[in-house]
């Protein structure tokens, strides 16, 4: 098969599923991280099972770092191909992983705010929104800080602001009692402070819930990502330009700032992320499939969760074979992550926060011939992924058009 000739590529995003820690992991208190690794370590450990992953196993995965349960495969007793990918980009977030995706490497990180967001620019924000004041303002758990302040913000009608490690204003808010718009209001409004800030992303973290009536705080799928716009034109921008269809599943045009997505279908976590990409599998039948699956991330890896990571990860396992029989010869698949977010880290010695991590390549098309899985080896940076996708689409490298990555498409043996 001519390699310029693909109609279609599947990019997903495992958000938060870390293939081995970075060269530089120490330098962010990551030392010893490796999130699939360590993962099926402590499944076994903690539940007496081993990591179920049959189809992963097949494209490689066991391959990419040592796997309890998920074993190498050597070329012709799998399909596909396998690789990792180092971060060039300065921080281990989900903005500076997707961009570099797309050809934009983070050279200045993204200010963080440990200590609690400067009282002035607060004090600013209340002000805008006539708010009766704000809660909390520090560095906290998001599932924990609604359990501590939730009632409180009921009473009071004043928001709940955090941050963490990341760089991230979040603003949680209970659906009914604030309102769902007015929380997007609100973080609307805190964008453009964080602008100025130089903080990556602003999250509206709402939840529901009645303690007094028995029924817990509960954060719900209706958040929103409000992104700094990207610094300059990406892949993503190439591809649109050039009249390729850019579809977003999950979080996608939030990450991007809407830069380069022509259209977006938000979805309520892992399960719904599949079943919208099985749908528009078949709807979609060209350009670009771009789908982020958080729970990984969310609901696992910021909460420690091995069983629940385990599981997030063998659904998707589970899913895979209805995702590659509904590609053709004209396909690519390409399976990687934005960061790792180790679940095994103790989060009272070294907290609940993303993990410098590779990001693992997985990839399948239908048109390979050579025997899998092909080793494509440690790429450089994490834009070898757009690379790729530029090339499978446009025909041409994306250096042609001034970009970082290397392209490996012609490494796979099509």
């Amino acid at each position: 098969m001519n390699s310029t000739l693909f109609d279609r590529v599947v990019l997903i995003v495992l958000d938060g599923v870390g293939a081995g820690e970075l060269p530089d992991a120490q330098l962010y208190g990551d030392h010893g991280s490796n999130t699939l690794a360590n993962l099926a370590r402590t499944l076994k450990c903690q539940e007496g099972r081993p990591l179920r992953l049959p189809n992963l196993q097949a494209l490689g995965l066991g391959n990419l770092t040592p796997m309890e349960g998920v074993p190498a495969r050597n070329p012709g007793e799998g399909e596909g191909a396998f690789g990792r990918a180092l971060e060039k980009s300065r921080g281990k977030d989900t903005t500076s992983g997707h961009w570099e995706m797309a050809g934009l490497i983070v050279t200045k990180p993204f200010k963080t705010f440990p200590a609690g967001f400067p009282a002035d620019i607060v004090d600013r924000w209340i002000r805008e929104n006539r708010l009766p004041g704000v809660l909390g303002n520090r560095t906290a758990s998001g599932t924990e800080i609604i359990q501590e302040l939730g009632e409180e913000h009921v009473r009071t009608g004043k928001p709940i602001l955090y941050t963490s490690a990341d760089s991230v204003w979040q603003v949680a808010a209970h659906e009914e009692a604030f309102g769902l718009e007015r929380l997007y209001e609100i973080c609307r409004s805190a964008r453009r402070l964080c602008d100025e800030l130089g903080v990556s992303r602003v999250i509206a973290r709402p939840f529901v819930g009645t303690p007094s009536e028995g029924v817990p705080f509960k954060r719900t799928y209706h958040r929103k990502d409000l992104s700094v716009t990207p610094f300059a034109p990406s892949y993503l921008d190439l591809l649109q330009e050039r009249g390729i269809p850019t579809l977003g599943i999950g979080k996608i045009s939030a990450i991007y700032a809407g830069r380069g997505i022509g259209r977006n279908i938000d979805t309520a976590g892992n399960t719904d992320g599949l079943r919208v990409l099985l749908e528009q599998l078949d709807q979609q039948k060209t350009g670009l499939i771009f789908c982020n699956l958080i729970d990984f991330d969310m609901l696992y890896g910021h909460r420690r969760d091995v069983p629940g990571f385990a599981g997030a990860l063998e659904e998707f396992d589970r899913a895979l074979p209805e995702i590659k029989r509904r590609l053709g010869s004209r396909d690519l698949l390409i399976l990687t992550s934005d960061h790792g977010n180790d679940p095994s880290f103790d989060p009272k010695t070294r907290g609940t926060d993303h993990t410098r991590e590779h990001a693992p390549i997985l990839a399948y098309s239908p048109a390979q011939r050579r025997a899998g899985p092909v080793d494509l080896g440690t790429r450089e940076t994490f834009s070898d992924i757009g690379a790729t996708v530029t090339q499978a689409l446009l025909g041409k490298e994306g250096n042609a058009f001034g970009l970082p990555g290397t392209s490996f498409l012609g490494e796979l043996g099509l």
